[in-house]
């Protein structure tokens, strides 16, 4: 299996919010998680990732909810890019939890290899998919595109 993040789109109070399918894998994990987000924050993300690296130990996060149970949030949500190598080497880390207690918790964490290239594709598609014009974005390392149906 090929390293991929797939976003699909349920319509859920838009253009304000929206219901998101995140699923993704490293080629060797996969994990998948329903969350709801504004909006703008696909965008807002893409901005922030487009050109990454910006600077010598860069960071971009996109975070909903808190594992805290005191917190009493349905899920916690991360996605995180940063600079592996000078050269340019970068990740993207996932970490998703549905918050439930076993036998129905959920818990991934893992990361994806991605140059600055396969970033910067990620972010066009993550734009355009912000426009909520297309119900799947597919991201494979090596290329990526946007369907108007699941």
């Amino acid at each position: 299996m090929r390293p991929f993040i797939r976003i699909t789109r349920h319509p859920y109070e838009e253009p304000h919010h929206v219901n998101l399918v995140v699923a993704a894998s490293n080629g060797r994990q996969q994990g998948e998680l329903e969350i709801y987000a504004n909006a703008e924050d696909l965008v807002v993300f893409a901005h922030k990732l487009r050109g990454f690296p910006k600077q010598k130990d860069d960071t971009v996060l996109w975070e909903l909810g808190s594992e805290r149970s005191e917190d009493r949030f349905a899920f916690y949500y991360l996605l995180r890019v940063f600079q592996v190598t000078a050269s340019g080497r970068c990740a993207i880390e996932l970490h998703f939890c549905n918050n439930q207690t076993p036998p129905d918790r959920e818990v991934v964490e893992f990361s994806i290899d991605a140059l600055p290239s396969d970033l910067d594709r990620l972010a066009d598609l993550l734009e355009r998919f912000g426009r909520l014009e297309h119900t799947v974005l597919q991201w494979n390392v090596s290329d990526g595109e946007l369907h108007k149906h699941a």
